[in-house]
Formats: structure tokens, sequence, C-alpha cells
């Protein structure tokens, strides 16, 4: 499955969540499942904790991250 395709994954509506990015019109949003792999949580964790969630819902939010930052421009500090 390529990008695009991924990408019909996500979907936004203002009655579910505010309009947030979720995935295929659940109330999943993209942000808690971004925030799950980044505290640790694998796809198979996901996988298992949303019986519902398929390895391609994982791959398209990791997409959309990706295509969300690859247009931003963010100044990192250099420590001390």
């Amino acid at each position: 499955m390529d990008a695009e395709q991924l990408l019909t994954r996500i979907t936004s509506n203002p009655a579910i969540l505010g309009g947030k990015p979720v995935l295929r019109g659940r109330r999943l949003a993209v942000e808690h499942v971004l925030s799950m792999l980044a505290a640790g949580d694998s796809i198979d964790d996901l996988l298992k904790a949303y019986d519902w969630l398929t390895r391609e819902d994982v791959l398209a939010c990791l997409t959309y991250a990706s295509r969300i930052v690859s247009n931003e421009r963010v100044e990192l500090s250099r420590g001390a």
C-alpha cells in the first residue's frame, strides 16, 4: 500500500474529537497512536489494545506525521 492509499485512512470530522485527525472515522486520534509509539509501545502492542486496528492504520499515522514534519522548519537548541 503506497503513502497516498495509507493517508485515506486518516479522516477529520468536527463532530469527532473536535476535528482532530482520526483513524477511519473512529474515536482514536492519530496523535494518540503516535504518542503510544513514542512512549515505547510496539505496533503489536497497539494491535492488541485495539482489536479493530490494523498495521496499515498505524503506518498511516506514521505517514501522516512524516508529511506534517516534512513541511516544518524548527530551530533546535544547540545545548549549553
